[in-house]
């Protein structure tokens, strides 16, 4: 599993029946952007020599990272249910998908709701989530 951060134009990221950003204006977002490419398919070696691979027509890499030498400077996002996602992004990331938001007329939020700005922090002063109402997609919606 994984912490997802989502660039969205809905409410709460998880909400149906609000806008969405298409798979379209998805593709032709990273066609435009000089620091991405639509790869269609993420790889990861596996501790024991194997490779997983997972294939998405909307899975594009940002290959800018500017920790290139530590991490392959590879960050992946895709489309999923009307939103662009990350799994897991570091902070170098959370700037670059502010950006893009900034460019679909989006914003960043977390899983848990948390809003992201363009240092890659949260943004100071919201309301925090309310530990008593679940927050974020329920298990039962994953699929």
């Amino acid at each position: 599993m994984g912490y997802d951060v989502h660039i969205t134009r809905r409410t709460d990221w998880f909400e149906q029946g609000q806008p969405s950003i298409a798979l379209a204006e998805w593709l032709t977002f990273v066609q435009a952007d000089s620091e991405m490419r639509l790869d269609g398919f993420a790889e990861a070696n596996l501790g024991d020599g194997s490779v997983l691979r997972t294939e998405d027509p909307s899975l594009a890499v940002w290959f800018a990272h500017p920790e290139r030498g530590n991490r392959n400077g590879l960050a992946w996002l895709w489309l999923s249910g009307g939103n662009v996602q990350a799994k897991n992004p570091d902070v170098h990331t959370l700037k670059k998908m502010w950006t893009i938001a900034q460019a679909l007329g989006a914003k960043v939020q977390g899983d848990d709701g948390e809003l992201y700005e363009s240092t890659g922090q949260t943004i100071p002063g919201q309301s925090q989530p309310d530990a008593s109402v679940p927050k974020g997609k329920p298990w039962w919606r994953l699929w």
